[in-house]
């Protein structure tokens, strides 16, 4: 902040970027209806006229659906498909049907199945099934428009140069106003798994969401910044405050134009040597993104979600339609699948389990031991793997994997599987490759033995660092303690490294050190074969490995890797990138 007058407001990361613009407040439509009484001779005709709406509401949501197809394509457009998915629910209609044969008017009923859908929504812990409210919320607001017959508005003719602000923009509004000089938005609500912030990714737009008030406190008219890089809005700015994001917007500009260039180049060094930069995925919704950005592939999928605010374990159908979708948009490239990483806890709210809480969770009954202790779970999550491996490049990986004896039980599960699907004469890929997660200190230590069993591994730091150095990374007494430059977690990742290729095998890495750029020299120094990263890093990531040459990279990591404290190390790697800079 340059001076007083500058308002910062925090919001949730939805897209980077700078736009800097005149506030185009695009106001809530205030929806007025009332219960009425309709009498038992005019329910037909109530219901019939909720179906022109719903009707109605369909033939928009597929035009809306043609323009991100226009603009984005297919993967995207997919995304908007979930509108009418939600309208073409029978128990929607039913409910609606329902309360109108009680004698109520169709906008009420409406209002009283949303409202109830809503809130159940709004009590699920995971915030990608709390995105979903507003989905429903879209969907009803356009059937409600229909039934009232109102008008809304057109977002396409807003003026070159506009920042809008609106309580939530669906993924057509947000296409509308593509190719407008310096544009972005923000919103009252929304979060970073919305559906209109992967649109909004998608076309580069700078954006920040879930800003709870910013349409009740700017006019149209009035300058605003929307700094999605820092997850910020400023109402008011300074002119010392507008002439630093003028200039930060014109090195935006260089690095967009940069990382175009980068999304169809290899991640080779300087001197040759090529890597690969992968994505690190938790929802199908973001392959389109991470395409969009060059990702060489799913490095990982994690697929936990498909778990979460659940009264019931997933079906091999629910799993087989996920991953399908994924391994056919990802062609030609490979997509890895990580089976899931949960707590007996999470398992036990759908009534799966009798478990009590567990006093250290982390520690506990999860990931692949809870596999191996259910395995009925596994099993279907695997079949629906194998089922969907014909369909694309399908890699499966365990977690938490702690030495040879939970390889090879899982393993002895996976050959079961694929005995039974041969028996049923269901198509699977028989050489799909099959590798594991190194996180825990343990498989370090027998990463020779597991090396030679696997296809591949990849290095989850997130857990490697906490488990290694004893240290819960949100506790704030000691996340200081935290530290990825430990020579500890150096000489280990060495070790896995150099373990792994001793095995003719692959070693990539998933956990937040690969997506740091400030790491990225001493890992690729290490000898790691593939980075995967979250999406927005796939760029800064290949920029830097094309900057810096291999060889001088191999010498950095040489000479660090026999430092014993992580502040000379961290000093050696300052100096390294300055000397190549």
């Amino acid at each position: 902040m340059f001076v007083d007058k500058d308002i910062i407001l925090k919001g949730i990361a939805a897209a980077p970027g700078i736009a800097i613009g005149k506030v185009f407040l695009l106001e809530e439509e205030d929806f007025h209806f009332v219960r009425k009484e309709i009498p038992k001779s005019f329910r037909e005709a109530e219901r019939k006229r909720f179906d022109e709406a719903i009707e109605k509401s369909r033939s928009e949501f597929k035009v809306a659906y043609g323009k991100i197809n226009d603009v984005l394509g297919k993967n995207y457009a997919d995304i908007a498909n979930v509108h009418i998915l939600i309208l073409d629910d029978p128990t929607l209609r039913e409910d609606v049907y329902k309360l109108i044969n009680d004698g109520v008017n169709a906008e009420y009923a409406l209002f009283k199945v949303l409202y109830k859908i809503v809130r159940s929504f709004e009590n699920m812990d995971d915030d990608f099934f709390k995105e979903r409210k507003v989905d429903i919320q879209a969907v009803g607001k356009k059937i409600l428009t229909n039934l009232l017959g109102k008008k809304e508005k057109n977002l396409a003719k807003l003026d070159e140069g506009s920042i809008i602000i609106a309580h939530n923009l669906t993924p057509a509004d947000t296409v509308s106003v593509r190719g407008k000089k310096i544009s972005g938005f923000a919103t009252d609500i929304g979060g970073k798994t919305s559906h209109t912030a992967i649109i909004a990714q998608g076309l580069a737009m700078p954006a920040v969401l879930g800003l709870k008030n910013i349409s009740s406190l700017v006019k149209t008219g009035e300058e605003i910044i929307v700094d999605g890089d820092k997850v910020e809005v400023i109402l008011n700015p300074s002119q010392k405050t507008l002439l630093h994001y003028k200039n930060k917007y014109i090195l935006q500009l260089a690095d967009a134009k940069e990382s175009k260039k980068l999304k169809s180049l290899t991640a080779e060094t300087a001197d040759k040597h090529e890597v690969f930069v992968f994505a690190n995925i938790d929802h199908f919704d973001e392959v389109p993104i991470i395409l969009n950005n060059g990702a060489s592939g799913v490095g990982l999928y994690r697929t936990e979600v498909i778990y979460l605010n659940r009264d019931s374990i997933p079906t091999e159908q629910e799993h087989f339609d996920i991953y399908s979708k994924v391994a056919q948009q990802m062609l030609p490239y490979a997509a890895t699948i990580r089976t899931f990483d949960l707590g007996g806890d999470k398992l036990a709210k759908m009534g799966l389990l009798n478990l009590g809480s567990e006093s250290n969770p982390f520690l506990g009954l999860r990931a692949i031991r809870l596999c191996l202790k259910y395995p009925e779970i596994f099993v279907s999550q695997l079949r629906a793997i194998l089922r969907s491996s014909v369909l694309g490049k399908v890699k499966l990986m365990y977690p938490m994997i702690s030495g040879l004896e939970e390889l090879r039980a899982a393993n002895a599960i996976l050959d079961k599987v694929k005995e039974d699907l041969g028996k049923e004469n269901i198509k699977f890929d028989e050489n799909m490759e099959v590798g594991a997660m190194i996180e825990v200190p343990s498989a370090v230590a027998v990463i020779d033995s597991i090396a030679k069993e696997v296809d591949f591994v990849s290095i989850g730091t997130n857990d490697l660092i906490q488990y290694t150095l004893a240290v819960d990374r949100v506790n704030e007494n000691v996340a200081y303690l935290y530290d990825p430059m430990h020579p500890a977690i150096l000489r280990f990742i060495k070790r896995i490294v150099d373990e792994g290729h001793k095995a003719g095998i692959k070693v990539a890495m998933c956990g937040e050190m690969a997506g740091d750029p400030k790491f990225t020299p001493i890992i690729l120094g290490m000898g790691l074969d593939e980075f995967s990263v979250s999406p927005m890093q796939i760029a800064p990531i290949k920029k830097i490995i094309r900057s810096i040459s291999f060889a001088d990279c191999n010498a950095m990591a040489d000479k660090v890797l026999k430092l014993e404290d992580s502040k000379s190390i961290l000093k050696e790697i300052e100096l390294f990138t300055k000397q190549e800079g």
